[in-house]
């Protein structure tokens, strides 16, 4: 048995890895950020709230798991610059894994959406992993076998009845992850 779940640990052992994951102190973000720093990889995480990131990072810590944060509202263009900027010197130049988490839904008929809530869905939802992924390109290269995980949702596919912003913005995600694996295949990305 003993072999067995050591064969496993070899297997899936991530050590050596960096990984940037969006939204990392609460939900699903916090699961990724989990599970890549127990195989052993090297995260650096981002969210909105600092008071949230640093409990997240002391618990991190006491597992004795190599995980690093800074807040960033990933709707911020200037934001976005500043967080790629501090990955790149966390990682000297090189990432290995960019996980586009976040994300955020305003439930509203289409009629009533505002001109500011489609925009701050937008940008959180599609311009962040887009611009994310244009400022990773150079490190994810660097690595010699980068990846990016875009986390969606069956809304971006088919349609439900409400939330028709929300699914127009992972529908965007969805076709840029697709135009992404084809256009950066050359340079050992990968996209899912």
């Amino acid at each position: 048995m003993a072999s067995c779940v050591s064969a496993a640990a070899s297997r899936w052992s991530l050590i050596g890895t960096t990984a940037l994951v969006t939204g990392g102190a609460r939900g699903i973000g916090h699961a990724v950020v989990e599970e890549l720093a127990g195989l052993g990889a090297v995260v650096h995480t981002c969210d909105l709230r600092q008071s949230d990131l640093d409990a997240c990072l002391v618990g991190w810590a006491a597992k004795g798991w190599n995980v690093t944060g800074s807040v960033c509202d990933v709707s911020s263009h200037e934001q976005r610059l500043e967080l790629m900027e501090r990955v790149s010197s966390i990682f000297n130049g090189k990432l290995n894994l960019l996980i586009n988490n976040v994300g955020i839904h305003i439930w509203r008929k289409t009629e009533e959406y505002t001109k500011e809530e489609l925009s701050k869905v937008m940008a959180t939802n599609f311009e962040s992993a887009y611009h994310l992924c244009q400022l990773a390109h150079p490190l994810l290269k660097a690595s010699g076998s980068g990846s990016i995980v875009f986390l969606s949702s069956v809304a971006g596919v088919v349609s439900g009845g409400v939330g028709s912003i929300y699914g127009v913005s992972k529908g965007a995600m969805n076709q840029l992850a697709k135009n992404l694996a084809c256009e950066w295949a050359k340079d050992n990305i990968t996209n899912l």
